[in-house]
């Protein structure tokens, strides 16, 4: 992660409430605004939905302009994450996170902007990237070892899986799903000549 994407991204997660926290809803237009000085929106919103580990960190931080959020960054911003690994916690836990998680989404798809992001529970992405398992396996490594910002580790295989199969359950609904995080954003960018 290079310096100002990483200060970026720490500004949001040092400002995590504890998951007992009772919730409001509130006017995020200060919230949004502040992340269109530094990410393009465009006149359709889009949701990258990937497994933790398949690269989308790594795109996000190449871009040479910014189009891409990373999903972690704004639902953070838009306090939809609490402070902790609450990934590591129950399904009923995770599926509350994650039902919050969609309706910041679904904002942000409306104000344009171009998200990927691990969580999602009812909102259908615009596509989903599976990479094959070696390769999957790879880049947890990878990132265990380098740059580690969360999500499962590689001593997790059954949640792995597991958390793949839950990811294609939109396949069914036509979400299409490619191996890679670049052929998901050229196929959804060619859509917009349509």
């Amino acid at each position: 992660m290079d310096n100002n994407n990483e200060t970026n991204y720490l500004k949001y997660f040092n400002n995590l409430y504890d998951e007992s926290t009772p919730l409001v809803f509130t006017d995020g237009t200060d919230t949004y605004n502040e992340f269109k000085k530094t990410y393009i929106t465009h006149k359709k919103g889009f949701f990258i939905y990937a497994p933790s580990g398949t690269g989308k960190t790594h795109y996000i931080n190449k871009q040479k302009e910014k189009h891409w959020v990373d999903g972690d960054i704004i639902w953070s911003a838009c306090k939809a994450l609490p402070n902790g690994q609450w990934w590591t916690w129950s399904s009923k836990e995770i599926d509350s996170i994650e039902r919050r998680v969609d309706i910041i989404t679904e904002q942000a798809k409306k104000q344009g902007f171009w998200i990927m992001g691990a969580s999602c529970v009812n909102i259908l992405p615009d596509a989903i990237v599976i990479p094959d398992w070696e390769t999957h396996l790879k880049y947890i490594k990878h990132r265990e070892k380098n740059n580690y910002d969360g999500g499962l580790k590689s001593d997790d295989l059954d949640k792995i899986k597991g958390f793949r199969n839950y990811v294609l359950r939109f396949k069914k609904l036509g979400v299409p799903v490619f191996k890679s995080v670049e052929d998901a954003v050229s196929y959804l960018v060619s859509q917009l000549d349509d």
